[in-house]
């Protein structure tokens, strides 16, 4: 029988366990397992596991290459699970042995969710654990496993959205690390604090829900029809979600993708069905919307959203959720009682979040007491980031509606030497919309090739 206390044993720091090398179109593909501490500060303490995929292009799998590791937005989100070459994997494939890693707590690394984090203890123990899947730690892991990759030399970092954040506390913190760093939709603001962030965000996101509405004017009426349902329904969808009128507007996240708008129009215009009992909301729709809005497969974007901005003394205190209520704009409420089109929300979360989501409600309080925190450590070095020399550049989407761009282009000014792609071509999305035109232009960037 199957000893499972031994089977989930890592083994000691530093020692990277048995590799499985696969073939798929293109590509030769290799799993790897590294086990680093929880607390860099204590190597000697807790260790927790990291899984990475490396991938080689097929005739180049026996060649000496650089690497790239690539860290994915989130936070909380694996790495892609990519099938062959696509987006921009195709074009690191030409020069690059690529490692696509999944950052603590995500993926196929030791995960941290509502099955695994009461083993901590209660929420005390959960949030006090949670500190440490931040920028922070993140980048010491990859400070960890990279000399066992690379033998010691550094690698190109390629930080999307969230993993941008990750790659400017590299430069803050290891720049030795690296041979160069792109960051695509992925710019932080070295100082601002998350109700900054968040009352940046809102403009954003009522622009983005009035542009999809002069695509799509029909969801006027749409949206204001689900809304008025769900106000005077408790709806509770098949996995147990129950969704306010605060839930479905927050499914606007998607306005902030390239495909997002058409989505969200796909989503609105089947949303009931004729019963014996009046319309109700479709069995298609719920569907839908509870693949859209659960949490269960990335908790740690709910639990840690507001803590990545955390940087000092003050508490984030349910940003999102405070700074909503100086846009009145958005109470749905108040906007049924007139003729004005619903606004959607998107790139937050909220207290109701945890009580909406059967994968977070065992998780609020430990929510709770992570938003109360007021020890968070600086992430960003503005004076090693001013005497910077490592290449970078930086993709900045014009109206990105997840990263403010604004505060992007301050910390481009303040970082020495970086370069910038500031476009409208593309939606927060662009390094997979744009297939290996982002990544390439990043690449030349760097290499002051254009």
């Amino acid at each position: 029988m199957l000893n499972w206390d031994a089977a989930w044993n890592v083994r000691p720091y530093g020692e990277s366990q048995l590799s499985v090398s696969y073939r798929q179109p293109g590509v030769v593909l290799t799993d790897r397992r590294f086990t680093v501490p929880l607390d860099h500060d204590d190597p000697a303490g807790e260790t927790i596991e990291l899984f990475a995929r490396e991938a080689v292009a097929s005739d180049k799998a026996g060649a000496e290459l650089p690497w790239l590791v690539y860290l994915q937005g989130g936070p909380g989100f694996g790495a892609n699970r990519f099938i062959g070459r696509p987006a921009w994997l195709g074009r690191a494939l030409e020069e690059f042995r690529v490692l696509l890693l999944d950052q603590r707590g995500t993926g196929a690394s030791t995960p941290a969710n509502r099955q695994t984090l009461p083993l901590r203890g209660g929420p005390a123990e959960q949030a006090d654990y949670l500190t440490h899947f931040r920028a922070d730690s993140i980048v010491r892991d990859c400070e960890a496993i990279r000399p066992q990759l690379t033998g010691g030399a550094p690698w190109t970092v390629l930080g999307q959205s969230f993993g941008g954040f990750c790659a400017t506390h590299y430069l803050s913190a290891a720049p030795e690390g690296l041979s160069a760093a792109l960051i695509t939709g992925g710019l932080p603001s070295l100082d601002a604090h998350a109700d900054d962030v968040y009352r940046a965000a809102y403009p954003r996101i009522e622009r983005k829900v009035a542009a999809h509405y002069a695509r799509y004017p029909q969801d006027v009426e749409r949206a204001r029809r689900i809304a008025e349902h769900l106000l005077r329904h408790e709806t509770v969808l098949p996995n147990g979600y129950r969704l306010t009128v605060e839930a479905f507007q927050s499914l606007g996240i998607v306005l902030g993708g390239g495909e997002g708008s058409h989505r969200l129009h796909y989503l609105l215009e089947d949303a009931f069905v004729r019963t014996p009992s009046g319309p109700a909301l479709s069995d298609a729709f719920q569907e839908e919307v509870q693949t859209a809005l659960s949490y269960a497969g990335h908790p740690l974007y709910a639990l840690v959203h507001e803590a990545i901005y955390g940087q000092d003394e003050r508490p984030t205190a349910w940003s999102a959720e405070r700074v909503r209520a100086e846009f009145p704009q958005f109470d749905a409420a108040k906007t049924l009682a007139g003729d004005g089109p619903l606004l959607f929300t998107g790139e937050s979360v909220h207290p109701w979040t945890f009580d909406c989501d059967p994968a977070l409600r065992p998780l609020r309080e430990t929510a709770d007491l992570l938003a109360a925190r007021t020890d968070w450590t600086p992430l960003y070095d503005k004076e090693r980031l001013a005497a910077n020399e490592v290449p970078v550049a930086a993709a900045v989407y014009h109206d990105d509606m997840y990263v403010d761009a604004d505060h992007s282009l301050a910390t481009a000014r303040a970082i020495r030497g970086l370069r910038t792609w500031v476009t409208d071509e593309f939606e927060h999305d662009g390094v997979r919309a744009g297939g290996p035109r982002v990544l390439d232009r990043l690449l030349a960037l760097s290499r002051d090739e254009v």
